[in-house]
This record gives structure tokens, C-alpha cells and sequence, in this order.
């Protein structure tokens, strides 16, 4: 345990490091949402360390941690990306800028002191992908294929709506157009569906119905985390503030016919 426990010092120190170099970019770039590419980036390497760091007996890590390890550097890899790529070629995080101006003279003082609360957040985050690494059922099977087809689909899922989105965004003719194909027909947020099953991936392979691992349990603090994060505090709210006022009418009849967060077939007009 006091392994672990040092283990989780560490980490939380280097996340408080890389989301130190995020606030140094958002400001150098006028950019804030290079912080989100940063937190990605400092989630997936410590969900590699919580995976591969508690080594086995015989000096390795075991064919489950191995799988998380690679199913969490998979995740981090692609959004991480695409969120750069996003911060690089577009405008400011339309999210970021409305806190900015909330926060006035004091927004670079308090972006720093939020940045640093997500780098605790990412820790929180990964430590359920230690959960899954660390059951100690011998093998691979079913239970682990799942959580790995889970989170694959969850991932493809989001690429498809981030391209979507991204094309739709890109044509002259869409101009002042809210995106309603593809998944956006059935849901306002896509991508954030996806990206909350991702976080479901990892209580399918942690948890044991048996009582035998207890610690499994803890996984499903992410899935749960990540939902009241995307749907009621940086996610959906402060997107859907900026679409109204950006869109207007338009966005209001989409979110009449479409389902906030869970994808459901759209209303009838």
C-alpha cells in the first residue's frame, strides 16, 4: 500500500507539472484550450504509470495491465490529437473565453488555480484505470475483451462525431448552421457520449461479482466523475451557453428535437 500510495504522490506532482506548462501555453498562444490537449496528455501517461508500475510478482507487469496500458495510450493518443490540432488551426475554446471574461482582471490568476484542480481530477481519473490493471483474476477473458471492444467503440464513436462536426464546420455553405447529421442527430453531444463510455470501459474489467477484489469498484468513480463533469459542469452548460448565443433560434429547435447527452432517435418536428 505505501507503494501505491508513493506512486500517486508522484504522479499527482507531474500533472500538477503539466498542467503548469498548460497555463505557460494559453497564455503564450492566447489559446486556452491547449489546456485540454495538455490534461489529456497527463491523464493517459498516468493511467500508463498507475497500469504498469505496481509490477507483478515475477517482475512484469501481466497481460491485463498490459492491455490497459494500451487501451488508455490508444484514448489519450487520439484525443490528445485532435484537441491540438483543434487549439492550433481554430479560435479560442469558446468555454475558456466565457470564463475569461467572467473572471476579468482575476483570469489568469484563477485559470492557474483551475488548471491545477484538474490536474487532481486527471489523478482521480486514472487511478480506475490502476482498478482494472491491478485484478488479480488470472489471464484474459471475456470481461477484459469487453471493457477493450467497449472503450474501441467508444473512441471510434468519437472520432466519427469530432470528424462529423469538423467537416460540417469547415463548409461555407453551413455558416450560421447548427451540425444535426450523422450522431449529432441523435444527440447535442456526441463526442461527450463517447467519451463518457470510454471511462465505463474500465469498471467492465476491474470489477469482480464475486467480492474477491474489492478494489474494483473504485473504477466505477470515473464513468460517474466524468458524467457530472461533461453534463453538468465544463461540458454541456458552457458549450450550450455559447451555442445559444452564437446560433440562436436554430439551436433551441435542435435542442427541442435532440437528446442532450444519451443518443435517442430526435423528436418529430
Amino acid at each position: 500500500m505505501t507503494g501505491i500510495i508513493i506512486i500517486i504522490a508522484c504522479v499527482a506532482l507531474l500533472n500538477c507539472a503539466i498542467m503548469g506548462l498548460a497555463t505557460l501555453a494559453q497564455r503564450a498562444t492566447g489559446k486556452s484550450g491547449w489546456a485540454d490537449a495538455f490534461w489529456t496528455f497527463g491523464v493517459g501517461v498516468s493511467g500508463v504509470i498507475f497500469a504498469l508500475a505496481p509490477l507483478a510478482p515475477e517482475g512484469g507487469p501481466s497481460s491485463r495491465a498490459l492491455l490497459v496500458a494500451t487501451m488508455v495510450s490508444l484514448w489519450a493518443a487520439r484525443l490528445c490529437a485532435h484537441i491540438a490540432q483543434r487549439a492550433f488551426h481554430g479560435p479560442d475554446d469558446p468555454r475558456y473565453a466565457a470564463l475569461k471574461r467572467e473572471w476579468g482582471e482575476a483570469a489568469a490568476r484563477k485559470m492557474f488555480w483551475f488548471l491545477q484542480t484538474q490536474a487532481f481530477f486527471a489523478v482521480f481519473l486514472a487511478l480506475s484505470v490502476w482498478a482494472a490493471a491491478t485484478n488479480p483474476r488470472p489471464g484474459l477473458d471475456m470481461r477484459d475483451f469487453a471493457g477493450a471492444l467497449l472503450l474501441a467503440i467508444a473512441v471510434i464513436g468519437e472520432t466519427a462525431a469530432d470528424r462529423t462536426l469538423r467537416n460540417f464546420a469547415r463548409n461555407p455553405a453551413h455558416r450560421g448552421r447548427v451540425c444535426d447529421i450523422g450522431l449529432w442527430r441523435w444527440s447535442r453531444h456526441p463526442n461527450y457520449f463517447c467519451e463518457w463510455l470510454v471511462w465505463l470501459a474500465y469498471p467492465v474489467i476491474a470489477i469482480d461479482l464475486s467480492g474477491a477484489y474489492l478494489w474494483g469498484w473504485f473504477a466505477l468513480t470515473a464513468p460517474a466523475a466524468m458524467y457530472w463533469l461533461l453534463v453538468y459542469v465544463s461540458g454541456v452548460p458552457l458549450l450550450e451557453k455559447h451555442m445559444l448565443e452564437s446560433r440562436g433560434e436554430a439551436y433551441r429547435a435542435y435542442c427541442d428535437r435532440t437528446s442532450a447527452f444519451f443518443p435517442w432517435p430526435p423528436k418529430s418536428a
